[in-house]
């Protein structure tokens, strides 16, 4: 006797959700197959699709993620895909979230730790989302500092809640038994460790040390996160661990890792709200914003410096008004923007013009200076093929940057070869790219190398001239 296929449940939480959103089943699949095009997925859903789905059938792959997420931007709560009666997939969404407690913040970003120590490679394959920027900013705009954020003596074990992906959450470590007592020179240690780890980034690209970066978040910070603090003493460690989980996203971006990056910025902006700590929020959002630029979404990164300018208002140290300025400037060089590129360069030079010796200035916006503003210039009058200007910023750059900033003077020796190419000057640009050729194979920074390789495409018309083959002799050379 011939054995009938199991009969599959309708999807009731499903059909809800569509009659709460106010979709028709066409309506959901077009919606579906749209937010898969943002991450380069040709899905071609339609009616009848919905309709299986309604009847109990499971989508496969990331399309769970990617329905959970339509009904998330039509309703405007967070929802999973167990929320809409879904099998659980890959985490296309996972890490993007803008948590609702500390404790939630604390889940997300451990497991991000976790994986991201372990042999994870695909989550360093993961995709960069310009519509994952919305929300968290958004959401970091609006939102205040927590209420509460210490956590006192362990209490009775219960039951582990739901998390956000229908894995039951891991109780913190003073739910399991006593935890880690966090003083004060604990967080000075993480404070350390986060000078130490941006040293190392800086003189030799974010490929070098970053899995050990991961690596002590996961060993060290987590149990600190997860122990007994005071209000203060949790302030201060939510800080430091938003600093080393920004750092960790800014190495994983140098590494083209960029959606992991995406999500470790948007954790350590989480967890900026919950030191509150609104100054480093915005350093963040700056950071999300470079990125964006980076990636040519210049659009998004004209939103996100405006974004951090309107969060931390007008009381902030001229070094950050000037930081903040030059970035939104940027955004606007890859647009193409020159009036609104040099409007917000001449802002930024004018607050750094009103910034004092005895100005109190955060030790993240420290590395902001002449040295830096010059670069930020150059890159911009770059952008805009502003190609003498371009040269002149970047050698007064490349004056005054102190040589532990190693990758930041390459990027500079590469804009300036740039406009000595754009200029005609092709025995200087060829010798420029050269030297940043020779320190980019030092280093373990993509960046470092797309910066080159930028700057060899713009050879190639001038392919057969002889400096050229001298400069690919030359890169040949070091293999």
């Amino acid at each position: 006797m011939t054995e009938r296929p199991p009969q599959r449940t309708p999807n009731r939480q499903l059909a809800a959700l569509i009659a709460e959103a106010g979709f028709s089943n066409a309506g959901l699949a077009r919606r579906v197959d749209q937010l898969g095009l943002e991450h380069g997925l040709d899905l071609r859903y339609d009616k009848t699709s919905v309709t299986r789905w309604l009847r109990g059938q499971q989508p496969r792959g990331t399309t769970p993620a990617l329905i959970a997420e339509v009904f998330t931007r039509r309703l405007g709560r967070r929802l999973t895909a167990q929320d809409l009666g879904l099998d659980a997939c890959a985490p296309v969404y996972a890490g993007l979230e803008f948590a609702a407690t500390p404790e939630e913040a604390v889940d997300i970003v451990s497991g991000l730790w976790r994986k991201d120590s372990g042999s994870h490679a695909e989550l360093r394959k993961i995709a960069f989302t310009p519509a994952g920027l919305v929300v968290p900013s958004r959401d970091w705009l609006i939102g205040r500092a927590d209420e509460r954020v210490g956590r006192g003596e362990p209490q009775t074990a219960r039951v582990p809640e739901q998390g956000r992906a229908g894995v039951p959450r891991q109780r913190p470590t003073s739910e399991r038994g006593p935890g880690v007592k966090v003083t004060g020179g604990d967080i000075a240690a993480l404070r350390s460790v986060g000078e130490l780890f941006r040293a190392l980034d800086n003189a030799y690209g974010g490929g070098h040390a970053r899995q050990a970066l991961v690596r002590y978040l996961e060993h060290e910070a987590e149990p600190m996160l997860r122990g007994t603090y005071s209000e203060a003493a949790g302030r201060r460690l939510f800080a430091a661990a938003a600093d080393l989980t920004r750092l960790a996203g800014w190495t994983s971006y140098d590494i083209a890792a960029h959606g992991l990056a995406q999500r470790y910025f948007v954790q350590a902006l989480r967890l900026s709200q919950a030191a509150g700590d609104r100054a480093y929020g915005s350093y963040v959002l700056v950071t999300m914003s470079r990125q964006a630029v980076y990636l040519g979404h210049g659009r998004e990164a004209v939103q996100l410096a405006r974004v951090a300018q309107q969060g931390i208002g007008h009381s902030a140290p001229p070094v950050v008004q000037a930081l903040l300025h030059s970035v939104e400037a940027r955004g606007h060089g890859v647009l193409g923007d020159v009036r609104a590129c040099t409007a917000s360069l001449v802002r930024a030079e004018r607050a750094l013009d009103g910034a004092r010796p005895g100005d109190e200035v955060p030790y993240w916006a420290r590395f902001f200076d002449e040295a830096q503003l010059a670069d930020e210039f150059g890159h911009c009058h770059r952008d805009l093929q502003q190609f003498r200007a371009a040269a002149q910023n970047a050698e007064r750059s490349l004056q005054l940057r102190a040589p532990g900033y190693a990758r930041s003077r390459l990027f500079c020796r590469v804009v300036l070869a740039t406009a000595r190419l754009g200029l005609g000057e092709l025995d200087q640009a060829c010798a420029l790219g050269a030297e940043a050729a020779q320190q980019a194979s030092e280093m373990r920074s993509v960046r470092a190398l797309e910066y080159v390789r930028d700057f060899e495409r713009r050879l190639e018309p001038y392919r057969d001239a002889t400096p050229v083959r001298g400069y690919r002799d030359r890169v040949a050379a070091l293999g």
